[in-house]
């Protein structure tokens, strides 16, 4: 039924394109081909080709059809030195006007899609490219794509105010237009939406809105037809020693804990919480469980879920700590952190520091044994490597 339904869509888009139209099943959802893209941010993929592609400035979630571009090239993903050279070559720029934003892994055929940005401020062009087991680099070419995206409700402001204990407000930029680029305020990064995932036929996205409990986590059905007003979450900060409604979701994974569907999530400075996706329902306001602290001034980058020897672990990078290895066992039974953690200390669910794995920007799982990721290296060239799972 899932599979004729797709198809009868499919029809129905060809119908619109063909008279110059774009279709709207909502004021919030439309469909066409060639997505506009303020700017290229997060990935992840979902059923049939689909690739989910967040639009941070604008607002927008694209699910862009691929079907035309997942398939011809040699499976997997080969490692390429100095990627990011090799990609400003292939649109004629520099390494240094290329801002790499996410990496997806199509689990069919275990190539890699890799977004980016060409360019800086309001010239730069979004960039979608595709990355074989041959190491062919290939050029999806986005105004040739069907889509069908939906524009997330109440959108952040410029500014977000950080505030804390004894009334300290750092006003934090949210989008990529205003973002701080060096300094302490960069650590924040893009905070309209921040990352994606996608199970059992929704679509997951956080990030801010204009809310007084401003951190939202978003449950989206698809294929996309409307989307509601999503749920607003606060956690236990452990380095702030105070609840926070403002600050968002950087990175998380779904994962079952005890036959229960949850989001595991983790923040800047890094505490790592666990949501019920059963507590997500609009509207509603949700505390998450702070099941761990992992250091403060660090910001997670990017997290899978893995299984090796019989048991699951979360692996994430962070742009300050390195990478995390963390056996998921013991997230059933985690006591709720409650007190404060002073400033680089830990607490919590237990970790393994990967010395081994340096300068990891993006990374997502290639194969049983292995995740693919993009990192910097000694140099400040960034590398496309396949590694083993720790």
């Amino acid at each position: 039924m899932r599979t004729s339904l797709v198809k009868l869509a499919t029809v129905f888009l060809i119908v619109a394109v063909t008279l110059g139209v774009s279709m709207a099943q909502s004021s919030d959802v439309s469909e066409g081909v060639g997505p506009s893209f303020g700017y290229l941010g997060p990935l992840t993929f979902g059923p049939e080709a689909t690739l989910f592609a967040a639009d941070s400035q604008n607002v927008f979630i694209y699910a862009l059809d691929l079907s035309q571009h997942v398939s011809g090239g040699t499976p997997g993903t080969l490692s390429i030195a100095a990627l990011d050279e090799k990609l400003a070559a292939l649109l004629g720029t520099e390494a240094s006007n290329l801002i790499v934003t996410d990496l997806a892994v199509y689990p069919e055929t275990g190539n890699a899609f890799i977004s980016l940005m060409r360019g800086r401020g309001t010239g730069a062009s979004p960039v979608l490219v595709r990355v074989d087991g041959g190491g062919d680099i290939t050029l999806i070419p986005l105004d040739e794509v069907p889509y069908s995206r939906v524009k997330l409700p109440n959108p952040p402001g410029e500014i977000t105010p950080l505030v804390l204990q004894g009334g300290r407000e750092f006003p934090i930029p949210n989008y990529p237009s205003n973002r701080e680029t060096e300094g302490t305020l960069s650590l924040f990064g893009v905070q309209t939406i921040t990352d994606l995932a996608y199970t059992d036929g929704r679509l997951y996205a956080a990030g801010l809105s204009n809310e007084e409990f401003a951190s939202k986590l978003r449950s989206i059905a698809y294929p996309f037809q409307t989307v509601d007003e999503g749920t607003s979450v606060e956690i236990w900060h452990a380095p702030h020693n105070q609840f926070e409604t403002r600050s968002p979701v950087y990175t998380f994974v779904p994962y079952t804990i005890d036959q229960e569907p949850h989001l595991i999530a983790s923040y800047l400075c890094t505490p790592l919480v666990k949501f019920p996706v059963s507590s997500l329902e609009p509207g509603a306001d949700v505390r998450g469980e702070t099941i761990a602290e992992f250091g403060s001034g660090n910001r997670p980058l990017d997290m899978i879920v893995y299984e090796k020897a019989g048991e699951d672990f979360l692996l994430m990078s962070n742009n300050r700590h390195g990478v995390m290895k963390v056996p998921t066992s013991g997230f059933g039974r985690a006591p709720a952190l409650s007190e404060a953690v002073p400033d680089g200390e830990t607490a919590g669910v237990a970790y393994q520091s990967i010395e081994s794995l340096t300068g990891i920007e993006q990374l997502d799982l290639l194969d049983a044994g292995h995740a693919l990721v993009l990192a910097r290296s000694a140099q400040n060239t960034l590398n496309l490597e396949a590694v083993p799972l720790p």
